[in-house]
């Protein structure tokens, strides 16, 4: 048995020789076939110290009286470890393997992966910082992926990213932005979820307001959320880190709100609510404006604001606030209103000063006459300015002494220097009213001696009406011309049919009326009557040759002349051969008719054949009646002829 087992042992001998001398052959091999992995000085000597405290057992083995081959043959076989066999790797102890790959994995980064890593600023340069991530080599990152943060220093922790894992010098190039990007989204969310304070760096103006890099995003702050006050130059911002809280996330678009306004709010919030909890009616505040508009003035009280409208910047009336107050100009503000919650502010200035009203003299009375500027014009007349804050208005009616309607602007406009005569004033309702016209004398004074009854004038069409025309005479005498005043001889449904507006009229004055200020014109009695001509002209049973002028419901009509227009009814269209006259046919006419009052004429066809007829028939009756008494013989008659036939037979004849 002795012999057997030194046998065995130095089989076992051999065999273990055998496996070193493979072993050694084949471990070149083996670590091509092994993917290259960053090795430092410390792992080596780690290696070494792991292999000469494995190697040393294997030197005591002989020491252990029966090895587990020995002793336990199936269980030798079922452990053994075919692959490092196979490989030629010596046995390590399992502890030591353990702590070797815990300090690879807390020290050493595998450049392999596309991780984020932490970093360490170890040196910088004018264009570049160097950083330290536990690798071979240090990293390279560019200094404009750092714009955000200006502040950066060597020892400072940065996030990169393995870009390019070594280039043409065996540099590794390191992307700071590119991790940024990775990383982003999440601690976006996390300071929108948590409400935390972000920085970010202003890139550049955009519609609207501006695009800020929060980390690494692309993030957009509006106008409105730079400040609490209204910017009036973005480009002052370009180029600044600043604070902001991020206000809105869109995941589908990916766009991202962030504000530096709300930030301030948070700060002046107890501020405000200070203000507000002290603020009376009547109040005396110092503000500062803060934005101007055509309506009125933005105050900043503080943290508050209150807004000043235009008509309550000054007594006086103004076109726009920009004429009173200018941006950032500080002023006391009086507090005239609010509302429950105090967060709607009426403010006003002019309430500082006494009101002009109380300031105007006693000694202004009725009919005095002042002068002012004409600051408003409207339809029904216009302001004037007598003081600085106290005005007057001129109705239209107060204007002219003309009674026609017309507008204000045909006699002032704004700016005009003017001179009126007080009417009425209320100095409790700071109320006057003034005129023009009464600085020039009435024309209706003496109206009659200028335009009596009978006379003769010309005149302005100024207006029409449906029963007639509005002429003036002068400036204040306005006369009417009844439509039936118009011509002796035209029928016109309308004025406008006759003349025009603006058109010059003969007009003879046919009544007046002091008093109510009336004056009755005519513009036909200018003319003579033709009417008086046309009654013997064309008077009962005179005949006229004429074309048929227009076809009507009843008949027709023909047109003598330019004054007298003949209606022919149907029936007396009738021609000689039974036949009707038509549109453009020439035939003698009778009148029928004649009314002068009226102006109606009546005229027939009929009656020319009709006449002509009866004229043959008489002359036809009286013919027959001369030859029926030729035809009757007497007894004296008979003896004569008789006698005479005697006398021509007797030669005596």
């Amino acid at each position: 048995m002795a012999d057997k087992a030194k046998e065995e042992a130095v089989a076992e001998k051999k065999t273990a020789a055998k496996a070193k001398k493979e072993t050694a052959a084949k471990k070149p091999a083996a670590a091509a076939k092994k993917p290259a992995k960053v090795r430092v000085k410390k792992v080596e000597e780690m290696v070494e110290v792991a292999v000469e405290e494995t190697a040393t057992p294997k030197e005591e083995k002989p020491k252990v009286e029966l090895s587990l081959k020995e002793s336990n043959p199936e269980k030798f076989l079922t452990d053994f470890n075919w692959h490092n066999y196979e490989e030629g790797i010596d046995p390590v102890d399992d502890g030591k393997l353990e702590e070797f790959e815990k300090l690879v994995t807390e020290n050493f980064v595998d450049t392999l992966d596309d991780e984020v890593v932490d970093g360490k600023v170890v040196f910088l340069t004018d264009r570049d910082a160097i950083i330290d991530i536990n690798a071979k080599s240090e990293g390279v990152v560019s200094l404009n992926e750092f714009r955000y943060n200006p502040d950066l220093k060597v020892g400072d922790t940065v996030e990169v990213l393995i870009d390019v894992r070594e280039d043409s010098t065996g540099q590794l190039i390191l992307s700071h932005r590119k991790a940024r990007t990775i990383k982003a989204w999440e601690r976006v969310n996390a300071a929108h979820d948590e409400a935390t304070i972000v920085n970010g760096f202003v890139k550049c103006r955009t519609k609207g307001g501006m695009i800020v890099d929060v980390f690494g995003i692309e993030a957009f702050l509006p106008g409105s959320q730079i400040d609490v006050k209204p910017i009036r130059d973005y480009d002052v911002y370009v180029g600044k880190t600043m604070e902001f809280k991020v206000v809105k996330i869109n995941h589908e678009f990916k766009n991202v709100v962030v504000s530096h306004k709300a930030l301030i709010e948070a700060d002046i919030e107890e501020q405000k609510k200070e203000i507000i909890g002290q603020l009376e009616k009547g109040q005396v505040l110092e503000g500062v404006v803060k934005n101007i508009t055509s309506y009125g003035v933005f105050v900043d009280l503080g943290g508050v604001d209150g807004l000043v409208h235009i008509t309550d910047l000054s007594w006086s009336r103004i076109n726009h606030p920009n004429e009173i107050v200018e941006l950032d100009q500080k002023l006391n503000v009086v507090i005239l209103d609010f509302d429950e919650d105090k967060t709607r502010i009426q403010l006003g200035l002019k309430q500082l000063n006494a009101h002009p009203w109380d300031a105007l003299g006693e000694e202004l009375k009725v009919g005095d006459k002042v002068k002012g500027k004409v600051v408003v014009i409207a339809d029904y007349g216009a302001f004037i300015e007598v003081a600085e804050g106290v005005e007057g208005l001129i109705h239209v009616s107060e204007m002219s002494w003309s009674t026609h309607l017309r507008s204000a602007q045909d006699f002032v406009n704004v700016g005009d220097e003017v001179e009126a005569v007080v009417l009425t004033m209320d100095r409790e309702e700071r109320k006057m009213s003034l005129g023009i016209k009464q600085m020039t004398p009435d024309p209706w004074t003496d109206i009659t001696k200028k335009y009596p009854v009978g006379s003769k004038h010309s005149g302005i069409v100024r207006n029409f009406t449906n029963f007639g025309v509005f002429v003036e005479l002068e400036e204040g005498i306005d006369g009417l011309i009844y439509i039936s005043d118009l011509s002796w001889t035209k029928k016109i449904k309308h004025p406008s049919e006759f003349t025009n507006i603006s058109d010059t009229l003969e007009v003879v004055v046919l009544e007046l009326d002091v008093e109510g200020r009336k004056l009755s014109l005519g513009h036909k009695q200018t003319k003579e009557n033709p009417w008086d001509k046309y009654e013997a002209e064309f008077g009962l049973g005179t005949k006229h040759t004429a074309k048929i002028d227009e076809m009507v419901d009843k008949g027709a009509t023909i047109a003598f002349n330019e004054d007298i227009t003949a209606f022919v009814p149907m029936r007396h269209l009738e021609k000689e051969d039974g036949t009707n006259l038509t549109k453009g046919e020439e035939a003698e006419f009778q009148i029928i008719e004649f009314n002068k009052e009226f102006k109606k004429v009546v005229a027939s066809h009929m009656a020319i054949h009709k006449e002509e007829e009866a004229k043959i028939v008489k002359q036809a009756a009286k013919k027959q009646a001369t030859q029926a008494e030729e035809a009757k013989t007497t007894l004296g008659d008979a003896n004569s002829a008789l006698q005479a036939l005697k006398d021509k037979m007797d030669g005596k004849a």
